[in-house]
């Protein structure tokens, strides 16, 4: 893990999952394709022993758990954990932008009805939405004290 100055949230995910290999695994198994087999065919490119460098890496860092589905010989999938599932977002950020700037072949829909989503943020105290227009990147100790209130804000 690299030692930084300022222990910035961004930086600090992007030294767990900020090269191409890691997103695209958390992808397909989001997609479901969780057995090694599955994912070395659906991430074009990728080597075996990369696969295996990334997997091992994201179990490690408790994105993902292993279990095995057969003894005989040993075959195992990959399920994500709770901190592996809150990485959907992180998934769906960059598919929102890819479908509003790339060309692409997959969409990103609500399973139930089969429309597109956007993503919101969301104020964690009050529920309230919050336009990107007012989100900003911010020293932790300056956080407003959600007790204290911010100027306009009402609970």
């Amino acid at each position: 893990m690299t030692r930084r100055t300022v222990r910035c949230p961004v930086a600090a995910t992007l030294d767990v999952v900020g090269d191409r290999w890691t997103m695209l695994i958390i992808r397909d198994i989001l997609r479901g394709k969780t057995r090694y087999t599955q994912l070395r065919q659906s991430v074009e490119g990728i080597t075996t022993s990369l696969l295996a460098d990334r997997l091992k890496l994201l179990e490690k860092e408790g994105i993902l758990e292993r279990s095995f589905y057969s003894e005989h010989p040993p075959r195992a999938e990959y399920l994500l954990t709770a901190k592996g599932h809150a990485l959907g977002m992180v998934v769906g950020a960059l598919a929102a932008w890819g479908e509003r700037y790339a060309e692409h072949d997959l969409a990103i829909v609500d399973s139930e009805c089969g429309h597109g989503v956007s993503l919101i943020y969301q104020c964690d105290t009050c529920g309230r939405t919050a336009p990107r227009s007012r989100i900003r990147i911010v020293d932790a100790w300056r956080r407003p004290d959600p007790a204290v209130g911010s100027p306009g804000h009402t609970t």
